[in-house]
């Protein structure tokens, strides 16, 4: 059961709940990334909304240096979600069941990268700070875009403004009274999708609350366990391309 779970959560077929289940996981692991990121370099790195602000205020406030550090934020995040949609449309060209674990599995690679970075943080500050900022950034954009290609654009896990936003929508739809007449019928909220976005927001907290603690209690080691979740729940399809590639070449 366990591995037909797996398979199901980043195999080529696709149901609602499997995206669903699979959008809550990278949830947790996007909080977790993010606030752990945080504590290393004193910088959230899934927010571009507040890069495209400061890159427009540095702008206006003369600080060219900072304006190229914004810009190389947004550009890394860029690469990451053009990552993600080259491997996919290339694996999905050959017919591989692995089309969305290879971005999975690049990820717990570069978290893993992450960690050593982390670790030389103290000894050459100028070179591994920045690196390390920008590999962030990729790796949310490498992330965001899996469950956008998987969910179509449905789910969001690295940042919560838009489900925090469409929650609201539904709560009110959830609470509107529906007195007198409308010529539209009565309002209802979605309670399947309620639950699905306080799901998602519930698990980004509870991963950024793990990951920070474990940041702060273990150091950059904290990665490990997040790297292994992903090559967990990647490994099953990637697996069963190997064996049909092994099959068709002997």
């Amino acid at each position: 059961m366990p591995l037909i779970f797996l398979n199901k959560l980043t195999g080529r077929d696709r149901t609602q709940r499997a995206n669903r289940q699979l959008g809550g996981l990278l949830a947790f692991v996007a909080g977790a990334i993010n606030a752990g990121g945080f504590l290393a370099v004193q910088r959230y790195t899934s927010h571009m909304t507040g890069i495209v602000s400061a890159i427009a205020d540095d702008l206006v406030l003369g600080q060219i240096g900072l304006v190229l550090a914004g810009i190389a934020l947004l550009s890394a995040f860029i690469a990451g979600a053009m990552c993600t949609a080259v491997l996919i449309n290339w694996a999905r060209g050959h017919r591989l069941h692995s089309e969305f674990s290879l971005p999975l599995i690049v990820e717990a690679a570069l978290l893993l990268i992450f960690g050593v970075l982390g670790a030389n943080l103290n000894t050459l500050v100028e070179l591994f700070v920045p690196t390390t900022v920008l590999l962030l950034c990729f790796i949310m954009g490498l992330q965001n875009a899996v469950i956008t290609k998987i969910s179509r654009a449905e789910i969001r896990t690295t940042h919560m403004t838009g489900v925090i936003t469409d929650l609201g929508i539904e709560l009110g739809r959830l609470v509107y009274w529906n007195r007198g007449s409308r010529a539209a019928g009565p309002v209802r909220a979605d309670r399947e999708r309620l639950v699905v976005l306080s799901t998602i927001f519930a698990l980004f907290l509870v991963g950024a609350i793990v990951g920070a603690w474990s940041f702060k209690s273990i150091g950059y080691a904290a990665v490990l366990p997040i790297a292994t979740v992903l090559v967990a729940i990647s490994a099953i399809p990637l697996f069963r391309d190997f064996v049909e590639l092994r099959r068709t070449s002997s």
